[in-house]
This record gives structure tokens, sequence and C-alpha cells, in this order.
């Protein structure tokens, strides 16, 4: 739902990948955003109308994405599409970041613009430091991000496992993110991305953001 620059970009993205893809919006002219070979169908509509989310294909969907520019807009639809029509992945885009958290513990997924970018930023401007990124909603997993001193340049990442007491499960580096593999060592830049448990990052900042412990 939603055929502005993000959601034409998605749907084009999947439609060039194979996907099947319906795309609602409120105005036709929006639809000239999507790639020119798109081949999907387009619906013009409300999106958080039950008619038009049926003649998007709703009922057969394994995915949907509410990110038009209306906060009310997107959640609404994606709860109608997650409680009514059962899809079994739903996603909405939320600008005002107090509101993310609150529909996370509705149960649906959401991406805070605002507050994303924001933290983005600041986490390249600041000095190495670690932040919850992700919480399930029972707050029993969380996923940490972790941009660590460059001291740790060129420790092997199972070590880093060993040294932080803490499973390593990804590594971002120059903007592409890859599973942590045992045969991989830290570079300059990376971005590590923790799985602990609860939600507290500190113990993972403090081993981090200092020159590791290594034995001689």
């Amino acid at each position: 739902m939603g055929c502005g620059r993000v959601g034409a970009s998605i749907a084009s993205t999947l439609d060039e990948q194979g996907h099947s893809v319906a795309v609602i919006d409120m105005n036709a002219q929006a639809f000239r955003r999507l790639s020119s070979d798109f081949s999907g169908r387009r619906v013009t509509g409300v999106g958080m109308d039950r008619d038009a989310l049926r003649q998007a294909g709703i009922k057969d969907a394994y995915a949907f994405a509410a990110v038009s520019n209306g906060d009310n807009s997107n959640i609404i639809a994606a709860r109608v599409a997650r409680t009514t029509f059962h899809v079994e992945r739903v996603v909405a885009r939320i600008y005002d970041p107090s509101r993310a958290a609150v529909y996370e513990r509705l149960g649906i997924p959401t991406v805070a613009a605002v507050r994303r970018t924001s933290e983005a930023v600041l986490r390249w401007m600041m000095p190495p430091n670690a932040h919850v990124t992700w919480t399930h909603s029972t707050g029993l997993v969380s996923l940490v991000n972790v941009i660590p001193d460059p001291s740790w340049t060129s420790v092997p990442l199972p070590v880093v496992e060993e040294l932080t007491g803490e499973r390593l499960a990804f590594v971002s580096r120059l903007g592409v993110i890859q599973p942590a593999r045992v045969d991989l060592v830290v570079q300059e830049h990376d971005e590590l991305i923790f799985a602990v448990s609860g939600t507290d990052s500190l113990a993972l900042r403090n081993v981090l953001t200092s020159a590791p412990k290594l034995e001689n």
C-alpha cells in the first residue's frame, strides 16, 4: 500500500525478482513512479479498504507492506491485513517514532523512518558504542549493533564471541550485511550485530569499546 518513492521502489524491486506484486494507491498518477517494465497489478483505492485489498489479491498474499505517507492509514491497513486476511508477514512504515513501539507491541513490525535515520546518523557520528536495534515483543531476545574500537581490527570473529560471551550473528561491512562466519576477522569500520538475551547492551559496549584483552 502506497506508491510513493519507497512503495514504488519496493514494488519494482520485487517485480524484478520475479514475485507477483500488487500496488494500491489512492492516486492513479502515483503509479508512474513504478519501473517502466513493471508487470504487477495496479489498484486505485484506499489501502485499508477491504474491497481494494481483495482486488489486489490480499487473500493469496504472503506479505503486505503499508508504506503510504500516513501513520494511521498504514497501521490500520497493516492490522486489517494481519487480523482479517491473516497475511503471514506484515510491516508498516511509521513517521512518529513514539508510536512505533506501541504498534510493535500489537504485533505489527514497524519501520520508524525518522528514528531509524537519526539513529543511523548518530551511530556514525559518535565514538564506538553499542545499542539495541531490535527487540522481540516478549523482550527475551534482542539484536545489538556495535561499532568496535579500532583496536579490534584483525581479531577473528570466534575470538570476538569468546571475549564478549555473546553470539555474533552478522557483520555489516561497507554497507553489505553478511552472516558472521568463523573465517572472518574484524575489519576497520565493521558494524557487529549480536543476538543477546534480554535488552541490555551495556556489557557488550564495555568490552568492545575498549582494547581486546588478548592472550600473549
